[in-house]
Parts: C-alpha cells; sequence; structure tokens
C-alpha cells in the first residue's frame, strides 16, 4: 500500500437528522505509473442509515485512493510501480441444517465481515443438510491468521444460532480461481432466456419496466471537452454503471454533477475527453458511446426465471468491468429478496461466462417447487427491487 494523505477522504457527518452527509475525496486522478500530475476532487452528499458504518466507508474511500507519491513523481518506491498483487482465495466450507432464510444470513455475516465472495456453490441433501462453498477474500488480509478465521467462525455461529454447523476454511491452490469454471455453466437455453433483450422486455413486469434513458452530446459548450447530459431513472448503482462504461471505454471524466428530481430521476452533467486529450467529434464513436450507455442504463442487470420440472430457477447476471470486476453485493441483495418471500433455495452457484465480446458474472439459484404461494412475477419483481433499492 502506498502512503495517503490523511485528509484524503473527509466524512462530516449532518448534525440533524434527514440531512446530507458531506464526503470529500482528494486524490491523484492517475493509478498507474504515467502520472501527470493532476488530481481529483469529488464530494458527495448522501443520506446514511442508522446502520451505516461511517468507519468502515471511510477505510474503504482510503483503500481505493492511489497515494499521493505517483502524483508527485516519485519512483523509487518500486512497490508502487508494480500491478497490485491479487488477493489470495480462501475456501469456506459450511455444514449445517437448512432453514428459510439460512442462505442471507451466512452472506450477510461474510458482507459485515469485509469479506468478498468470489464464488459460491451451495446443495441440500434430501436429509435438509446443506452444504455451503465460498470462495472468499479478505478486505482486511487477515484470513491467513487464525484470530481471523475464529472471528468469523464466531459470528457464523451467532447468527445461525445451531452449535452443531461445521464451518472451516482453507487457503486454495492458484488451479482454483474465481473464474475457473468451464465453458457448460449455461445451457443454450438459459443463455438464450437471460441475453434475449426483447424477450426479457416483453415479460417484465410494469412496475420494474426501466425507461429508455435520455443521452446527449455537446461539442460546443466546451473548448476542451464534450458534454454528455444523462437524463434518466434513478437506481442503486446508477453512478457504477455510468463510471465502469466511461473506463472501459478509456474515457476521463474532467468535471461532472448528479443531481436527482424527486424520487426516481437523474441528472448528469459529464465534461470527458478521450484517452488522447481530445474531444469525441466522430459521429460513429458517439453514437456507439450514446448506444452503450443507454443500454447499460436501461438494462444495468439481466434477471430471468426459468421453469426446470416442478422448480423454478433464477437467473441473475451482471457485466464484468474490463478490470474484471463484477457488481457488489448483487447475491445479498438476491438472497435477502427470497428470504423476504419465505421462498427455499434448493442450490445456488456463482460462475463467469462470456457471451459474444462480453464477460458476465452468473448468479443461478434453483428454487425449491413445495407448494409455496409466491408467483414467479412476485420473485422477479421483488428480486429487481431489491437489486436497483426501488420501493
Amino acid at each position: 500500500m502506498g502512503i495517503l494523505y490523511d485528509d484524503a477522504v473527509m466524512i462530516r457527518q449532518s448534525e440533524k437528522e434527514g440531512e446530507p452527509c458531506v464526503i470529500t475525496v482528494n486524490c491523484p486522478d492517475k493509478t498507474d505509473v504515467s502520472t501527470d500530475g493532476k488530481w481529483c476532487y469529488i464530494v458527495f452528499w448522501v443520506v446514511g442509515k442508522p446502520s451505516t458504518r461511517w468507519g468502515l466507508l471511510k477505510n474503504r474511500l482510503m483503500g481505493a485512493c492511489p497515494s499521493h507519491l505517483l502524483a508527485c513523481g516519485i519512483s523509487y518506491y518500486r512497490a508502487e510501480l508494480q500491478p497490485p498483487k491479487p488477493p489470495d482465495v480462501f475456501l469456506l466450507k459450511l455444514r449445517c441444517h437448512d432453514r428459510r432464510g439460512l442462505l442471507h444470513d451466512v452472506t450477510s455475516v461474510l458482507c459485515e465481515l469485509e469479506l468478498t465472495i468470489k464464488r459460491v456453490k451451495v446443495s441440500t441433501t434430501p436429509e435438509g443438510k446443506v452444504m455451503d462453498l465460498f470462495f472468499i477474500t479478505d478486505t482486511r488480509e487477515l484470513l491467513h491468521t487464525t484470530m481471523r478465521k475464529e472471528d468469523i467462525y464466531d459470528h457464523i455461529r451467532v447468527v445461525l444460532g445451531n452449535p452443531t454447523i461445521s464451518c472451516d476454511i482453507d487457503m486454495v491452490g492458484p488451479e482454483i480461481t474465481p473464474s475457473s469454471q468451464g465453458l457448460s455453466f449455461l445451457s443454450d437455453t438459459i443463455i438464450e432466456d437471460i441475453f434475449n433483450i426483447e424477450m426479457l422486455d416483453e415479460h417484465r413486469p410494469d412496475s420494474i419496466a426501466f425507461k429508455c434513458p435520455s443521452i446527449t452530446m455537446d461539442n460546443l459548450l466546451s473548448p476542451s471537452h464534450t458534454l454528455v447530459q444523462i437524463v434518466c431513472r434513478d437506481h442503486k448503482g446508477l453512478l457504477y454503471d455510468i463510471m465502469r462504461t466511461l473506463k472501459d471505454y478509456n474515457i476521463q471524466i474532467s468535471y461532472g454533477r448528479l443531481t436527482t428530481k424527486g424520487e426516481n430521476e437523474c441528472e448528469l452533467d459529464l465534461f470527458i475527453m478521450q484517452a488522447d486529450g481530445k474531444k469525441i467529434v466522430d459521429p460513429s464513436k458517439q453514437n456507439s458511446l450514446r448506444s452503450r450507455l443507454q443500454m447499460e442504463l436501461s438494462r444495468p442487470l439481466r434477471v430471468a426465471l426459468i421453469s426446470r420440472g416442478p422448480d423454478t430457477e433464477l437467473v441473475v447476471a451482471n457485466p464484468i468491468e474490463l478490470s474484471g470486476k463484477g457488481r457488489p453485493l448483487v447475491f445479498y441483495d438476491i438472497t435477502l429478496a427470497l428470504k423476504m418471500l419465505n421462498t427455499p433455495i434448493f442450490s445456488a452457484e456463482i460462475g463467469r461466462y462470456t457471451v459474444g465480446d462480453r464477460e458476465w458474472e452468473v448468479y443461478r439459484v434453483l428454487l425449491e417447487g413445495d407448494g409455496n404461494s409466491v408467483s414467479k412475477k412476485q420473485i422477479e419483481e421483488t428480486v429487481w427491487k431489491m437489486l436497483m433499492s426501488w420501493e
């Protein structure tokens, strides 16, 4: 880790309930070795909850900020010039008796303890016992220690309230990676169901329909930047979806402003430039970027329910960044939605799959067909609203 300024991230909590807190990020703009002395300054006005962990949030933001040494041109810190070492991957094996909401409760504990779930394989025996396999990484980088493992064991036992559970954590070898699944992970039928846009839109409930965003580009307002104006429906991860798309196109944002109108609409003004420091004047490049942004904001994920005999399979897919990162907390939201519906999970699996020129992280959850009264429409609607943070 590099040396960070103490004030790289500052959080000023609101004095009155309901008022926004102010988060300020002030750090180098570049994260690679070709630094140019540019700095990034971002201010967020956010509304927290009673359960918001402000200290943890600051630590996560500090960890995402590059060292100021890069911007200062100090190159004798060789560790800064090397690509970051991939985090060690550990396998958490959990054996216990099944119950409703168990998978979400375990997922919630792992997220609370700053553990990132890379893959999961869940199975249930006819006798009502479960074997859960979680491939995880540790944000604190302490999972190799006995104390950290024991802390995780204790938290899991408390939330499950079952003294008979068996829980083990071991580091996995390099041959077992978070993306080491074969091409047979998805069948052609499932691919057609979750990536056929027309089919998804046709069967999507009206209450979760996405409004096609309005995206306009202007090269007259600024002498050095292209102005992109976006008006769209708000959803959880909106800013993330925009930033990862521009990042994949190697486009830099020099200035930007996001405002919300009412409860559901957002307006964004972004002054951008290409990697060569020039505007986007080529009409074909403008149309390509506009189409990609419209796609990512109107369909940020794919959600489909597929019949498998008496059971139903829930499939959720989200695109992977070119950096290899996936959308955070998707599995948490899926399991929470199903717990709220009291819908039993028979098995679950996370994997990565390439469709065309894009890699996707795919979540497959097989729901038990035990006569549960929850309809497929209600399941899909609840999962969508949880993923998008819609009321």
